[in-house]
């Protein structure tokens, strides 16, 4: 009995800590307009600070279905400096994880006749992950110990934009996790590599803004990797914005066996920001739940304007 149950840890680490530990996960967080949460190299970009409460839970009706919480709150720092801060707690079924991402961004401006700007992010995380061993009798006594511990990492990021173009790109979890107690299949390589383009049409009718993009998403490790494709349009309020738009995700072997679609809304007014996406399961999972939902809920405080080009937001929706 002690062999099973040392098996099945071992079989959920191998299943999930390569996507879960240290790694956040994307789906639908980034969509709620928190750039921040598409490339660290974005913070500091804006008029004020920026502060994003957001709640994901996925596979509604499934016993210990993933959950993340997780707070962000990012600003400009000097001119062309931003600084930014995630504290977050993720738990999948027996396997929890908690910590924080601690980022600096740097911004240039590339042209003086273009809106052609380069920003660099540097990110420092450690995160604190544990597997529950309440749920597993017999087990050795050797691993009661050693079922918690730290992890830290770094990420770098990058961003170019021109105009009403952006394209970031991100790796993630640069260096490789030491080998612990579990010898069969435990993931040491956990980079994450995500390339992002939008683009954004700034005067499409009136009062609206149109912004299509596309996420890939690449894990070095088990060499997975994924697409969403997003649509977003945005309309002028007499207080701010509201939004509409949807993801349409797939892996990127199985191109035509999408995985999910989510619709997304939110609303900007004054300084008070929400929004609300729902996953809807297209695969072979969706008999046994009714999906994720993702919550955010955010405030911007108003700062000085920056006096480098590089750091001003050029779009009617700030």
């Amino acid at each position: 009995m002690k062999k099973i149950y040392i098996l099945l840890i071992t079989l959920l680490c191998s299943a999930n800590l390569s996507s879960q530990e240290v790694n956040l996960p994307q789906y639908l967080n980034y969509l709620g307009d928190n750039p921040f949460a598409i490339t660290p190299a974005y913070v500091g970009i804006g008029s004020g600070l920026r502060m994003r409460l957001n709640g994901l839970t996925q596979w509604v009706g499934i016993k210990n279905a993933p959950e993340t919480q997780s707070l962000s709150i990012e600003s400009r720092l000097a001119d062309r400096f931003g600084g930014g801060l995630t504290v977050f707690k993720d738990a999948n079924g027996n396997t929890s994880q908690q910590g924080f991402k601690a980022t600096f961004a740097s911004h240039l401006i590339l042209s003086d006749v273009n809106q052609s700007f380069f920003s660099f992010g540097f990110t420092y995380s450690l995160v604190m992950f544990n597997i529950n061993a309440n749920n597993f009798e017999d087990l050795d006594a050797g691993l009661g110990n050693t079922l918690n511990f730290n992890t830290s990492n770094f990420d770098v990021s990058f961003l170019y934009r021109y105009n009403d173009y952006g394209v970031s790109f991100n790796a993630s979890n640069l260096l490789d996790k030491k080998d612990r107690f579990f010898s069969n299949g435990e993931p040491v390589i956990l980079r994450r590599y995500s390339l992002y383009n939008y683009y954004i049409f700034t005067r499409f009718y009136g009062d609206y803004e149109f912004e299509p993009s596309i996420l890939v998403e690449y894990f070095e490790g088990d060499q997975r990797s994924r697409t969403d494709l997003n649509l977003k349009i945005r309309k002028r309020t007499a207080s701010g914005y509201i939004w509409a738009g949807f993801t349409y995700n797939f892996l990127n072997d199985q191109l035509f066996n999408p995985n999910t679609f989510a619709p997304l809304i939110g609303i900007k007014s004054g300084n008070l920001y929400a929004s609300y996406g729902f996953g809807i399961n297209i695969n072979n999972t969706q008999s046994f739940n009714v999906g994720s939902h993702m919550i955010t809920l955010g405030f911007d405080f108003k700062k000085r304007e920056s006096l480098a080009r590089c750091t001003k937001k050029f779009y009617m929706f700030q």
